[in-house]
Formats: C-alpha cells, sequence, structure tokens
C-alpha cells in the first residue's frame, strides 16, 4: 500500500505521508513524487506529515533536495500536521528555518 497520496488543491498540491520514512522504498517513493512535483507547474506543495511515525536522515534529505529543487523553481514547500517528536526533530536541526511549518492544513493551504 502506498504511504503517500497526491491531491491537487487550489493553487497547489497536497501531498499525504503515512507510516515511517527510513530509506527505503517508501522514501524513494517521496523523492521521485517531490521531484515530479517540483517539475510541474503546480509546484506549491503542501506535505502534510499528521500520519508519519518516523523519519529518518534519508527521509529529511528527500525534503531537503525537494526544498532546493522546488524553491530555485519559485515554488514552495510547507509542512503542516507534525507529531511533536518529528517538530523537535525539525527545530533540533534547524530544518524550521527551512520549512515553515503549520499546525493545521488549512493554515499551510491559505499561506501557500
Amino acid at each position: 500500500m502506498s504511504k503517500i497520496k497526491v491531491e491537487e488543491q487550489i493553487g497547489g498540491v497536497v501531498v499525504y505521508l503515512k507510516g515511517e520514512f527510513i530509506g527505503g522504498e517508501e522514501t524513494d517513493e517521496l523523492r521521485d513524487t517531490l521531484k515530479k512535483l517540483a517539475e510541474s507547474p503546480k509546484n506549491k506543495i503542501v506535505i502534510d506529515m499528521g500520519k508519519v511515525t518516523y523519519l529518518n536522515s534519508t527521509a529529511l534529505g528527500v525534503l531537503i533536495s525537494a526544498h532546493a529543487s522546488v524553491t530555485k523553481k519559485g515554488g514552495l514547500i510547507v509542512l503542516c500536521n507534525l507529531d511533536k517528536s518529528i517538530e523537535n526533530l525539525f527545530v533540533i536541526t534547524k530544518l524550521s528555518t527551512v520549512f515553515p511549518i503549520y499546525a493545521t492544513l488549512e493554515d499551510a493551504i491559505k499561506n501557500l
């Protein structure tokens, strides 16, 4: 079962992630999905992490490189619905200064 679901919204795309992203097939799928979105005209991307239970450094690397390619093309990646431990990971790694993080999907979409 896919752990990634993509849904088009007005002005952008919401990517729903689910489960653990630990550098296996799920992380490759995330890389491919974000790469395709970065190259599409709808490059305003909300990543909803409400159902993510774990991210490792490989998955963080995928998010960072996606952020770089999307912003280079004038797009934007924002995150929402982070669980406390995952939010702490973004704070500790200082990635909270790179990615706008919102409490809810509605807030994230409003700020695209």
